[in-house]
This record gives C-alpha cells, sequence and structure tokens, in this order.
C-alpha cells in the first residue's frame, strides 16, 4: 500500500478548509490520507461535528448534532459523488445559515449554478433554517455523475443586470429585518421592489440574516451579514453593503468566498480561469492543499489593481 499523504492542517490560514479539500481530493483520488494539527490556528483547534460528519453513488444522510454548518459538509462529499458510478441523493441536516460558512442561498444562487456552466448536474432543495445555536435545519442534495467537468472563464464582470436584498427573520421582531432594508435603500440606492422581508417558520433557533444579490455578467454574486445579539440591525447591513460596494469597485467578477468555492473545480477541469480582489490568505491556502493533493498548481498572477487572475492550465 501507498505512504499517506501528510498534510499540515496549521498551513496558511489554518482553519477547516484544508480539512475538507484534502479529504474530498484524497477519497476522489483514492489517495491515503494522514492529516496533522487540523484547524491549528484556530482558537478551539482540532476536529468539530461538522468536520467528523464528513463513495459511491446512492442514499446518504449525514447529521450535525448542532448549527455546526450543513453547507460545510455538503461541500466536502460532492466532489466524491459528483465523479461516483451512480447518481446521489443527501440529505444535510444541521446549520443552513451558520455565520462562520456560506449559507445555503450561496450555494443555490451563486456557486451551483456555476458548477452547472461546467458541466455538473447539481439540485438542491432548502426543507427549513437552521439557524446559530440551534440548527435543525434540513437540505437535499440531487448528484448526477459526471466524467469530467468543463473549463469555465471568469474574467469580466460586466454591468449589473438585476439585484435583491432579502432580509431573513425568524422568531424575532419584523421590524429588524424592516430596519436592515432600510439601510440598503439609503446606502445603495436599491428601490423596494429589490428589497424583501422573510419571515421564515418553522425553526429550532431564531435568526436573522441578509442577502444581497447581484447578478452581473452571468454570475450572481451573494454577499451576507449575520444578525447576532447585541448587534443593531443597522450595524448588520452596513457591514453587508461595504463589502458588496467593495467588491463593485474593484471591478472583479469574482467575490473572495466564490473565488475559495471555484479552486477545486478549476483544479479539477484542468483548464479555465477567473479573476477576483485581492487574494485572501484562505484563497493561497487552498490553492497549495489542491496542489499538494492533486499534484496541480493553480497559477496567480496580477491582474489590474488589486485583483488577480487565478488559472489552470491543462497539461
Amino acid at each position: 500500500m501507498s505512504e499517506a499523504l501528510t498534510i499540515d492542517g496549521s498551513q496558511g490560514e489554518g482553519g477547516g478548509q484544508i480539512l475538507r479539500t484534502a479529504l474530498a481530493l484524497a477519497t476522489l483520488e483514492r489517495r491515503r490520507l494522514r492529516i496533522i494539527r487540523v484547524r491549528g490556528r484556530r482558537k478551539r483547534p482540532g476536529l468539530l461535528r461538522q468536520h467528523l460528519t464528513a463513495l459511491r453513488g446512492g442514499d446518504y444522510r449525514f447529521i450535525i448534532d448542532s448549527s455546526g454548518s450543513a453547507c460545510l459538509v455538503f461541500q466536502t462529499v460532492l466532489w466524491p459523488l459528483l465523479f461516483a458510478d451512480a447518481p446521489s441523493r443527501v440529505v444535510f441536516e444541521g446549520g443552513t445559515h451558520n455565520p462562520l460558512a456560506p449559507p445555503y442561498d450561496f450555494l443555490e444562487r451563486t456557486f451551483i449554478p456555476l458548477l452547472d456552466r461546467m458541466g455538473a448536474r447539481v439540485a438542491l432543495r432548502l426543507e427549513q433554517h437552521g439557524f446559530h445555536p440551534g440548527g435543525g435545519g434540513r437540505f437535499v442534495a440531487e448528484i448526477e455523475p459526471v466524467h469530467s467537468l468543463q473549463p469555465l472563464e471568469l474574467l469580466e464582470a460586466g454591468a449589473v443586470q438585476r439585484r435583491h436584498a432579502r432580509a431573513l427573520v425568524a422568531k424575532l421582531p419584523r421590524a429588524v429585518g424592516r430596519r436592515e432594508l432600510k439601510v440598503v435603500r439609503d446606502r445603495l440606492g436599491w428601490r423596494s421592489e429589490e428589497c424583501a422581508l422573510e419571515v421564515v417558520e418553522p425553526t429550532v433557533s431564531a435568526g436573522n440574516v441578509l442577502l444581497l444579490h447581484v447578478e452581473r455578467g452571468g454570475i450572481c454574486e451573494t454577499v451576507v451579514g449575520f444578525g447576532q445579539r447585541g448587534v443593531p440591525a443597522e450595524r448588520v447591513a452596513t457591514g453587508a453593503s461595504r463589502q458588496l460596494e467593495r467588491l463593485l469597485a474593484s471591478g472583479a467578477p469574482v467575490g473572495e468566498h466564490l473565488a475559495d468555492q471555484l479552486v477545486i473545480p478549476l483544479a479539477l477541469a484542468g483548464a479555465g480561469a477567473f479573476v477576483t480582489c485581492a487574494p485572501t490568505q484562505h484563497l493561497r491556502t487552498n490553492i497549495e492543499v489542491v496542489a499538494q493533493v492533486l499534484g496541480r498548481r493553480l497559477m496567480v498572477t496580477k491582474h489590474v489593481g488589486d485583483c488577480v487572475r487565478v488559472s489552470a492550465t491543462a497539461a
């Protein structure tokens, strides 16, 4: 049996993404894997429930007995199942809207449509929201296997074609969402018909999330603000608005969180490129882990201003 590949979980940004990327790709490549110092740079290092939860095609059910992110578990098992020998149906239970992970809406509106352009066929269905700290969310993924992924190029942002703000409120006064949407209208100049208050029920825990969706150049970017106890709704909305303003001002078609998610499919396709704003340590670490497991290094080159181009070249 071949020697196990050892990955240092404290390298770079030292978070859970190293574990998820390495585990998914090692499973796909059928490589033995040993990860040391898991989440070594976090305040609470080591495995959490969403890491412990995480192939042949078939029906699966992954349950996180907490508000740990079910979306992160999905991102781990997606790649092996996408290249499995049969279709899969997977039920994920836990947190769907967790401040430390991309929410379900990011997967559905931003990430999955881009995978569709690469030839993947993944359908998601949200059955119940799960907020921190109670969790209790549930969504279903149906995954059709593919032989390969097609290259994807996202090099120009294009003009804004559509925008939509959604304030989700569960077991909280509706005024919380209304105050957030007022900031969006006043600061970003969005029209009332572009803003919607959504009362979410039933849920285990109270929760509030502000979602800003902007469609341009064939990409729907999603910027998120999570409500927190003791933080005014206006501050939540102002923070999300600032994130969106920085993204639009950069001229990059791909935001920092989407850039993280595109590293694996770009490497698996073996060709393609995207332009993103100033690269984060998270992005650079993910690129390094992909190189260690797959032996395929994505190139990061300067583009315009602070933006960079991340590209894969077919061997």
